[in-house]
Parts: C-alpha cells; structure tokens; sequence
C-alpha cells in the first residue's frame, strides 16, 4: 500500500513545535499528517497513523464530519468547544476544537485539540495550595490543643480499666483505643505543619519506586500484583528520596484499598516514560519542564464522581471512615517539589500520574 501522504507540505519545525495535538486530515476524512504532540495524545506513531480514518482512531463527542464539510464548503475555520475526546484507551478528556481548511488546498483540514484538563487540574493544584496552607494551621492547633489532653485520657482509661469487672473492662478498652485512634488521625494533619523544605538531591526515579513496591507487597498490597512497566533511560530527578518514596507508597496504598473495598481489580501497573509536554512556572517566574513522568495505574472500580475533582482536597476521602489527608499530603510533598500530580478515572481504570523535572544544571555540577 502506497503510504497516504498530503499534497500539503508543513515546515517540519514548526509542526513538530506546536505544543498541542495535530492532525492534517485529507478530502477522504483519513490522517496524513500527525504532529509529535498528536502522537503522544494518540499513543501511536504517525507512520502507524497514516491513511487510518481520522474518526475510527479519534472518538470525538461531536458530528466531525459536518464540521469538516462545512469547514471546507465555506473555507473558514470553526470552532467546538468542550467535547469528550478519547482514543479508546484513554478516559475522556473535555476538549475545544479548532479545524481549518488549508490556505492552499482547502481540501486538507488542520484539526488541532487543545486539552482542557491541563488547564483545569493546574486550577486545582493552586487551590489545593492554598487548602494545605489552611490545613497547616489547623494542624498546629489540633497538636497543641488536643493530643495532650488525649494523652491523659487515654492513662485515666488505663488505669480505671485495671479495677473494673470485665464487663465493664471493654467501655475502658473502648476508649483507650478510640483515642489512639484520634492521635493517629493528628498525627497525620501533623504533617501538613512540617514546613522544613524537602532535602534535594539526584534520585534515581525507579529507587524510589522501587522501594514503595516492595513495602506494599510485604503489607497492604500482599493480595495484588504490582507490575513494572519502565523506561531504563530515564534521567534522575532533583527530590527528597524518602518524600519521593512516600509519595508512591500512599498512591499504590490507595490503589490498593480501592481495589480491596469494592472487590475488583488485581493488579497495579507502576508506569514511567518521558514526556516534555507540560511545563509549569518555576518559581522565578520561567516555563520548568517536567518531563519525568510516573503512573500508579489500577484496574479498580475508579473514583467516585462526586469527589473525583477533589480528592487532592484535605478531608475528601471515598473510604469509610477515612481521613482523606493522605492524597492531600501526596499533593503538597509535590508542591514543595515543583512537580504536578493529575488523576484520570473511569470504572476499571484510575491513573495517577505525577510529573517531576530533572536535575537542574548547577546541580549536576555540585553532585
């Protein structure tokens, strides 16, 4: 088969540069060109790509072809906002749309999707900056003003327990252990309150995960499979190792207990690759890219809707009587780290993902 090429010729760096996912879709409606970022978006290579129908391998929650034949009958762009788009192997992303014939073959249309979730997930991160500040407070609060009054009743528990007849001796057991069990919650919004900057360093990504594996399959995930999925050319990154490690172990941990509570899913796919797509605002002031990439991926019943944009929040939890800090402890250890956290979820598939940058120059040097 002769490979299906446009008649349209795209200067080869500004396509590979645009930043969001391309297509240059041909007079039959099938793909010709596909820009790297479209690659990524598709997760298949563009010569893979070539000559398929645009719409077998893009699902997209609008009627496409009406878009393209009024595009092309009128010669103008158009514009759809906020549709689902995905590949079949991926959840839905929310998209706007951007399609446009070619200036000098407007039977060739420019199709561009411009992901709104990036957008929206760092929206949320600043808020949840803003939430683990407030929660810092709280925690200072809580440790002064309440773990010391448990401690003495949990003693005077202890000890009126000694000379109680059994039957009363469980009231005593009772409350000795609903007050550890309240120490146990502040020690954990205790964390909040640590401000000590995490101690940097070049870390060898799968070190870390591997270490979090390890513990989980000795523990919690003693029922699962963990499997390895990893780029070996992974460069390290500049974090605290011990963070790192605990960052991934609270991720598998509540891949681990979602799967458990519902009764579905087996195993968890610990996923890393490269990609330079995301770049965030360093903190003087210039585009950082984070382009170290790791997935915790479960095959479990996903997050619930009614908290699926929230559970970075402080206090959001889908188990029973759960904190919910320890996603929200996941989200600020990042923060300090300038990395990004993200979740995607549907029923039989939660990934989260979290973006990290490589070690700085002058790091290098000094290490």
């Amino acid at each position: 088969m002769t490979p299906y090429r446009t008649p349209y010729p795209v200067p080869g760096v500004v396509w590979a540069s645009l930043p969001l996912p391309a297509l240059l879709i041909g007079p039959d409606n099938r793909i010709a060109e596909v820009n790297p970022a479209g690659e990524i978006f598709l997760n298949a290579s563009s010569r893979s790509l070539m000559g398929q129908p645009a719409f077998d391998r893009l699902a997209i929650d609008a009627p496409m072809d009406e878009a393209l034949a009024r595009a092309r009958a009128n010669q103008s762009p158009l514009f759809i906002n906020d549709v689902d788009v995905t590949t079949g192997e991926r959840a839905p992303v929310q998209c706007n749309i951007q399609v446009a014939p070619m200036h000098d073959n407007a039977e060739v249309i420019l199709l561009i999707i411009s992901p709104r979730d990036i957008a929206d997930r760092l929206g949320r991160s600043m808020s949840v900056k803003s939430a683990a500040k407030s929660a810092i407070g709280m925690a200072e609060m809580l440790a002064h003003e309440i773990k010391n009054p448990l401690a003495g009743i949990s003693g005077a528990a202890q000890l009126l327990g000694m000379n109680l007849a059994p039957e009363d001796r469980e009231l005593a057991d009772l409350i000795v252990e609903e007050t550890r069990r309240i120490v146990k919650l502040l020690e954990q919004v205790e964390q909040f309150g640590n401000l000590r900057p995490p101690e940097r360093r070049p870390v060898n990504i799968h070190d870390a995960l591997d270490r979090a594996r390890k513990s989980a399959l000795v523990g919690f995930a003693a029922h699962m499979q963990i499997t390895e999925d990893y780029d070996p050319s992974l460069p390290p990154t500049f974090a605290d190792p011990d963070q790192l490690m605990q960052v991934f172990l609270n991720l598998i941990k509540n891949s681990a207990e979602a799967c458990q509570r519902a009764g579905e899913g087996t195993t968890i796919r610990l996923h890393t690759f490269y990609d330079l797509s995301l770049r965030l605002r360093g903190k003087d002031g210039r585009p950082a890219a984070l382009p170290l990439q790791i997935e915790i991926i479960d095959d479990g019943p996903g997050i619930p809707p009614d908290i699926a944009a929230d559970i970075f929040e402080p206090f959001v939890s889908g188990r029973e009587n759960g904190t919910g800090l320890g996603l929200a402890l996941v989200s600020k250890i990042i923060s300090d780290h300038e990395g990004w956290i993200s979740v995607d979820s549907v029923p039989g598939r939660t990934v989260f993902r979290v973006s990290l940058p490589m070690v700085p120059k002058d790091k290098k040097e000094k290490t």
